[in-house]
């Protein structure tokens, strides 16, 4: 049995309430407080939440019609080994750029061929900008995020893994609104994805395994999730 004491625990979550930025047009949670200590004994809130708020993973039916739900995504891809890309020196701050399969290339030259039953993570530095609305999310002039390119997104279904995880809005770029990498890539191939990552920083290339808590809401297109990762003390 593992020692979990070798083990650093990284939490790639962010905090779910009416603070988190939403995609355009779409309510951030809330809540209400139905039950108090004082009057029942007991404190309990009534939560509402689009199933793709905060960080959440989307599930194969959310873009492809009879595709696994949450509730039926493989719990073994659930927790998998994590393959880190941190394009962020490459990316630049720029938001219309894309994870280039000469990236990929590059990676894989240091650290080895991205192993089949991984799940990819892109750092592209969005997630120091959380704090950033008009950065992160939509500004003036739309939406302008990194995200997987279709090249790259590809080799790495063809590779074998299991998701793909990002610290942004979403997996294709913010420009792109036919969803290309969604549609065309890594849903029609059960290939899940994590959205609104952080602390990508804190993980190493290769090393860390991912427990993915997604919730197993029946039909589900998507779901918050606790993501957490072990990664080994040195």
């Amino acid at each position: 049995m593992a020692n979990f004491a070798d083990y650093t625990v990284v939490d790639l979550t962010l905090a779910l309430g009416p603070e988190t930025l939403m995609w355009p047009g779409v309510l951030a949670p809330s809540s209400e407080v139905v039950e108090t200590v004082g009057r029942d004994g007991n404190y309990a809130r009534l939560v509402n939440f689009y199933e793709h708020s905060g960080t959440h993973v989307d599930a194969p039916n959310h873009f492809v019609a009879g595709g696994q739900s949450v509730a039926d995504l493989p719990l073994q891809t659930l927790i998998s080994p994590a393959v880190v890309i941190d394009a962020s020196a490459d990316i630049n701050g720029d938001g219309d750029a894309v994870l280039e399969l000469a990236t990929v290339a590059a990676w894989e030259e240091k650290h080895g061929l991205v192993p089949a039953g991984s799940v990819v993570l892109l750092r592209t530095g969005w997630e120091d900008l959380y704090d950033q609305p008009q950065v992160y999310g939509e500004g003036p002039d739309g939406l302008h995020y990194p995200g997987f390119g279709f090249e790259a997104a590809s080799y790495l279904v063809a590779r074998g893994v299991v998701g793909i995880g990002i610290d942004t809005l979403g997996i294709d770029r913010g420009v792109d609104l036919d969803f290309t990498v969604h549609r065309q890539v890594t849903l029609p191939k059960q290939v899940w994805h994590i959205e609104n990552l952080t602390n990508l920083k804190q993980l190493p290339a290769t090393g860390a395994l991912v427990f993915v808590g997604v919730l197993p809401l029946v039909d589900g297109s998507g779901s918050p999730a606790r993501i957490l990762a072990l990664v080994p003390k040195s």
